[in-house]
């Protein structure tokens, strides 16, 4: 990955993370990691845990950024998530997970999408 995407990509999981702490979400992980990848946020919302993936894209030119969570990493990031949990001694609970799309404005505050439920 270029530093330029990683700078996007670093961004966008910052406006991310403000966006559900601002939607009273509180903040369990951030960028959690392992051989097998990477969890970008996971956050509580009431009695839930949320796993939440955050696409950020600079423009539309490529499609909407929820649709690069595809069938394949919707399994990957499922799997992440049970060793996440196992790497806490926590069992089964409410899941979720959610897509977090940010788009950079040239002006302004970056636009936000949030699909809960995602996958």
């Amino acid at each position: 990955m270029t530093r330029a995407k990683d700078a996007v990509g670093a961004y966008g999981e910052r406006v991310a993370v403000r966006y559900l702490l601002n939607g009273g979400m509180a903040l369990l992980d951030r960028n959690w990691r392992c051989a097998a990848g990477e969890i970008d946020i996971v956050v509580q919302e009431g009695d839930a845990l949320v796993f939440c993936e955050v696409k950020t894209r600079r423009s539309k030119r490529f499609g909407h950024p929820a649709e690069a969570v595809t069938p394949a990493k919707a399994r990957r990031i499922r799997a992440l998530a049970a060793q996440w949990l196992a790497g806490r001694g926590l069992g089964p609970a409410q899941i979720r997970f959610d897509v977090v799309s940010v788009w950079p404005q040239p002006a302004g505050p970056a636009a936000v999408e949030h699909v809960r439920g995602a996958f």
